[in-house]
């Protein structure tokens, strides 16, 4: 099941959850794994693991899927967001610009200011449906509050003197007595104090030449990467290195990877391994990486490391490939308040970060057993094949060493430190230089993968949904059985379905009223997990043997089986047969892993699975080399 993606926003003064007891936090981490919090009741200061803090008040936006909004809905809640987002853009907010944004839009300044608020919060363009007001759990100041702590900060806090926050308060406080006001809470208006740009601050309180000194440092020359998340890269690339089967340990070829870079600091904030061909879900697996905390994948490898990225990044900045224009991709952009920017034509030094460093690790990868190096006049008589001998999840632990263990520690010649180095810098600032601030963690994370997931609408028959001919039951669709639409009585109320397209053994149904993910599977439960290509492929085969019949699940199912049975016979002797094999193996349990495994709340039983067999415990070295 699924509730909002909320975020864990780790700035001073944000209340939290820690061991079950609410606290605040007192000093933002500085190590980007511990953060200092002061318990009320006690007094007591803390130092807590990020990863044992949980956000503490209740997501702002209902738990809605996108791809079930109503579109009028939707476009009204995209229209406040492309209000400010010019807003959220500029490298230095000033109350001109803000004004002049309100002018423009007709609405009050107080009111882009809570816009700007309530996005930053919770990140997402869906924070502006519409609902009740006054739910329980909302975030936000009366107007007339608003206009006091509002004009109070800009009055006496950008102001020369340079009064200090507790003067600000002390102020805001006596206006609201006096106007008969709830005063808003001190956290409140340290945190509207903390929401100005350090330029504004700086411009009203020493003058604009001060201002422009601590602008915030342009990295290179990609536009808009001045900061960690401002844009981050992402391409795909075939691997030159042949891989082995778990079982076998027979060669089954070269994997695909995907892969996403922050541009300011290069370093790289996820990516995703397969022998599929990169596609929708490859792109989406490698975002969902690159956006969530990386310790549980560092203690599934086994590595005592940090990588210490996270958080949703302002651009996503790709090439022209089909899956970057998807609906899918697009969809979810728009949603978490994401520039999606494709490369120009003609112009490749758009994509050079991402590019010379897969060139980079390309080559470093010609130094293992089993390379295929760049082209066959490198490869000369070396045999690939006969020399390959890791599997794809040895070579993940490896790749993931290479990655956080030495490319994320040398000097990158361009940048002239350490791109972890950079990341801190950005983070945490300089003396010159104000970092942004530790990134909101997002604490839902099976939403975030679902967002990222294919989906489609189906309706709800008295034997289920189907979907390619497969049918899928759970009682939880019961109560929806033949249900008409709202809006046109006389249609079938069509659902919004998900699916990992390498384990369709389980959808992910939608439910509209309760607003929750549910797992759904197979109606016949007797069925093997497969993916979408082998049931493509099934499809086939099927309509080869009866070609005057439409398919249907049982032919499907059966024709399968008899693939399987050749596999079976052929995979230790024939090298695309052990590919096809692993494949599929690969496709099961990562989806399992990714999915179900992560949520204690899927009600519906599981299909049976093939178990992972990864044994091997060779291990490899990575050696020291030198990265631009």
């Amino acid at each position: 099941m699924s509730e909002p993606t909320s975020r864990l926003v780790l700035d001073y003064g944000t209340e939290v959850f820690y061991r079950g007891i609410r606290h605040v936090i007192r000093q933002e981490s500085q190590d980007f794994v511990t953060v200092l919090l002061f318990e009320p009741e006690s007094g007591k200061l803390v130092h807590a693991p990020i990863t044992e803090i949980s956000a503490i008040k209740a997501p702002l936006a209902p738990p809605q899927d996108l791809g079930d909004i109503d579109p009028d809905q939707w476009e009204a809640a995209e229209k406040k967001y492309r209000i400010i987002e010019p807003l959220l853009e500029m490298p230095r907010l000033t109350v001109e610009a803000v004004e002049e944004r309100a002018r423009e839009s007709n609405v009050s300044r107080a009111t882009i200011y809570a816009w700007i608020d309530l996005y930053k919060r919770v990140g997402k363009i869906s924070a502006f449906l519409r609902r009740p007001r006054r739910d329980k759990g909302q975030i936000g100041l009366p107007e007339e509050v608003e206009k006091i702590v509002g004009d109070t900060i800009k009055n006496l806090y950008l102001h020369k003197q340079k009064r200090n926050a507790a003067k600000i308060i002390r102020e805001i406080n006596r206006l609201c007595a006096k106007n008969q006001l709830q005063a808003p809470h001190a956290n409140t208006v340290r945190a509207r104090i903390k929401r100005l740009s350090t330029f504004q601050k700086t411009q009203a309180r020493e003058g604009t030449k001060a201002a422009e000194n601590e602008q915030l440092l342009i990295a290179g020359s990609f536009p808009g990467a001045n900061a960690p998340l401002s844009v981050i890269q992402i391409d795909h690339t075939p691997v030159d290195i042949v891989l082995v089967d778990d079982v076998h340990r027979q060669p089954i070829g070269r994997p695909y990877l995907t892969l996403a870079i922050d541009v300011f600091s290069r370093m790289v904030l996820g990516f995703y391994m397969s022998f599929d061909k990169p596609g929708n879900i490859s792109l989406g697996l490698c975002l969902a990486h690159a956006f969530l905390p990386k310790e549980k994948f560092l203690a599934k490898l086994d590595i005592e490391a940090q990588w210490p990225c996270w958080g949703v990044p302002r651009t996503i900045h790709a090439d022209n490939a089909k899956e970057f224009r998807g609906l899918m991709l697009q969809r979810a952009c728009q949603e978490y308040g994401i520039n999606l920017e494709w490369r120009p034509v003609a112009k490749p030094r758009y994509g050079a970060h991402i590019e010379r460093l897969l060139g980079t690790l390309n080559n470093e990868i010609h130094g293992l057993e089993g390379t295929t190096f760049s082209n066959v006049q490198q490869r000369g008589d070396y045999d690939s094949d006969a020399e390959a001998t890791m599997s794809i999840k040895e070579f993940e632990r490896w790749f993931t060493l290479l990655c956080v263990d030495v490319y994320h520690q040398r000097e990158h010649s361009h940048l002239g430190i350490a791109p972890i180095a950079k990341w801190h810098e950005g983070i945490l600032g300089t003396k010159k230089t104000p970092g942004i601030g530790m990134p909101a963690r997002i604490t839902n994370e099976i939403k975030l993968k679902l967002d990222l997931m294919p989906f489609e609408l189906r309706t709800v028959q008295h034997y289920g949904i189907v979907w390619d001919h497969v049918e899928y039951q759970h009682h939880v669709l019961r109560r929806w059985v033949d249900s008409k639409d709202p809006d046109q009585p006389k249609l079938k109320r069509k659902f919004l379905c998900r699916r990992d397209p390498r384990d369709i053994s389980t959808i992910w149904f939608f439910d509209p009223e309760v607003k929750e993910y549910f797992p759904i599977p197979y109606r016949n439960t007797s069925h093997p997990a497969i993916s979408i290509w082998e049931l493509r492929e099934a499809e086939r085969r099927a309509l080869e043997e009866h070609p005057q019949t439409a398919p249907d699940e049982a032919r499907i199912f059966a024709a399968y089986d008899k693939m399987q049975q050749i596999v079976e016979q052929a995979k230790k002797t024939t090298r695309k047969m052990r590919r096809d094999s692993e494949r599929k193996r690969l496709g099961v349990t990562g989806a399992e892993h990714h999915l179900r495994r992560e949520t204690a709340a899927a009600e519906a039983p599981q299909s049976p699975a093939t178990p992972n067999g990864y044994a091997s415990t060779k291990t490899y070295a990575v050696e020291e080399i030198d990265f631009d």
